[in-house]
């Protein structure tokens, strides 16, 4: 049961995420400036970067 409202709760916050423009912009082109930000800066910090990299991966 616990598992499960985490779960809810990750793809929640992943939602979150793929709405971002930033992680948007970065996703789209990983080899730019806003892809740097995120994994550098965003990815330790950010619940919402964690949560959609818990999610997919």
């Amino acid at each position: 049961m616990e598992s499960d409202k985490r779960r809810r709760l990750d793809l929640a916050l992943a939602a979150v995420c793929a709405s971002c423009p930033l992680c948007r912009h970065s996703r789209r082109k990983p080899d730019g400036w806003a892809s740097r930000i995120v994994r550098k800066v965003e990815a330790r910090i950010c619940p919402f970067c964690r949560a959609y990299a818990r999610v997919h991966g």
